[in-house]
């Protein structure tokens, strides 16, 4: 079940008739909560229910367990294991075949592993590395004297299948959200209201914008033939750049808008990230809810940089890879991962930001420098496979120009440009002080709300699935 079709409109009206009703009492409110997030998962297929539920029960009892047994950190071992297994099986089984099967070969000897893999692991349930790593924040945290672990199993379902984020984030932490399932956390018209036009946002940002301009995007990249003038691939680039964020910015901005509206509260998950002024600064905007989840519970346990800058770099790239194996299970998603850890390796050695804060000039370079080492990483984030993505990364670079393709694509280009033209005006009215306070005293809300729901009835692009639903 998607934000933007039919059979979610008709759940989240059913939701809400009954949501004020039940979230008088903390069973009530959890149970209801819990069952209705198992509907709305269970639509897409309800027998991989029985895998959600089996890994949280690992983790909610390994959670009971923690702070009363001696072997603390055999108990964490479990969860983790438990955790990472399901990922392994059901998202890298055949990935990890082929390259042992490679492996195998190099040594004459064939094995054929991919064909002996249980059907049932050939599918990717939906949601599986949100939902998994929410799981095991939650036995870390205890594991490390963070967070209490709750004694109410309905308590703990509801925090780990709340429906809006379960499947494509942002990723909620235990510690975030717990408490405030443990109260009557009644909305307020304030904050129903943002709750609406987040959404409204998110749903414009994803059918609007995300939609018109993956028409393109998806056309280009399903040719076998990328023999095209490198322009042409800049502006499939740029347009995917754009799509995906729009597209996962969007799924998150209506989960927090559901969540709002219900009383509770996510944190943000993008901060216009192709307005970073650094590598550092586009992590710090992009998915955050994934690349701290990252900082926090692998780059600063395996050390960081508190071990001296070679063992920091080292860890930083191991996290980056894990990162992009995290999106994928593929030699392109690795070789995305590995790019930016040398941007960002680069970046640190040299100390570029500290050489050029304060520098206009120099500032404005290296910020453009850094948007263009972004696009052209997503080369390979969104290429089929290694081959297509190198063939492309040839052509990008023939400077040839062919006008062709304006008039074939005239309608995403449209779109493309009005996507960045709106990050461009919040750019202008985050640094216009005077600009803010007319929007605010005019209470353009309304007509931007009002706007948002006409273009998404009237200018939907070509309906897609969400991006981040494959991961």
């Amino acid at each position: 079940m998607v934000f933007n079709s039919i059979p979610f409109l008709v759940f989240i009206i059913v939701f809400f008739l009954f949501w004020n009703l039940a979230n008088k009492k903390n069973n009530r409110r959890w149970l209801y909560i819990t069952i209705m997030s198992f509907i709305f998962y269970g639509w897409w297929d309800w027998r991989f229910l029985f895998l959600i539920i089996g890994s949280g029960l690992i983790d909610y009892v390994s959670g009971l367990l923690l702070p009363k047994i001696r072997y603390k950190k055999s108990i964490l071992i479990i969860s983790l294991m438990a955790n990472i297994g399901s990922l392994s099986i059901f998202k890298y089984s055949v990935f990890f075949a082929t390259i042992l099967e490679q492996l195998l070969s190099y040594f004459h000897f064939q094995i054929d592993l991919k064909n002996h893999i249980p059907e049932f692991a050939l599918i990717l349930p939906v949601g599986i590395s949100f939902y998994t790593f929410q799981s095991m924040s939650y036995t870390i945290d205890i594991y490390r004297g963070r967070l209490k672990p709750t004694k109410n199993i309905l308590h703990f379902f509801s925090y780990l299948v709340m429906f809006p984020q379960l499947v494509a984030g942002p990723i909620v932490r235990a510690k975030d959200l717990l408490w405030q399932l443990n109260q009557e956390r009644k909305s307020t018209d304030i904050a129903k209201w943002n709750g609406i036009k987040l959404f409204v946002y998110g749903l414009f940002q994803k059918t609007v914008l995300a939609d018109n301009i993956g028409d393109m995007v998806n056309k280009a990249f399903s040719v076998n033939d990328v023999s095209i003038y490198g322009f042409y691939w800049w502006i499939v680039l740029v347009g995917f750049a754009f799509q995906i964020y729009f597209d996962f910015s969007g799924y998150s901005l209506m989960a927090r808008g559901i969540a709002k509206y219900m009383g509770y509260h996510f944190k943000m998950n993008f901060n216009h990230p192709y307005l970073a002024t650094s590598f550092k600064s586009f992590w710090q905007r992009w998915h955050i809810s994934l690349s701290t989840w990252f900082r926090d519970y692998v780059y600063i346990p395996l050390g960081g940089s508190r071990k001296g800058m070679v063992w920091g770099l080292i860890m930083m790239t191991l996290t980056m890879l894990i990162s992009g194996l995290w999106h994928g299970a593929g030699l392109t998603f690795l070789i995305w991962g590995a790019l930016h850890a040398l941007y960002l390796t680069i970046e640190r050695v040299f100390n570029l930001n500290n050489k050029v804060k304060g520098k206009t000039t120099l500032q404005l370079a290296y910020s453009a420098l850094v948007l263009v080492a972004v696009i052209y990483a997503w080369n390979f984030f969104r290429a089929n496979d290694v081959n297509q993505a190198i063939d492309i990364s040839n052509q990008l670079f023939t400077f040839k120009t062919d006008t062709i393709f304006f008039s074939k694509f005239l309608n995403s280009i449209l779109f493309l440009s009005w996507a960045i033209l709106i990050e461009i005006l919040i750019n202008f009215k985050r640094k216009n002080q005077k600009y803010r306070s007319l929007l605010l005293k005019w209470n353009v809300d309304v007509v931007l709300v009002s706007l948002a729901i006409v273009f998404s009835l009237f200018l939907r692009g070509p309906e897609s699935e969400f991006i981040y639903f494959q991961f």
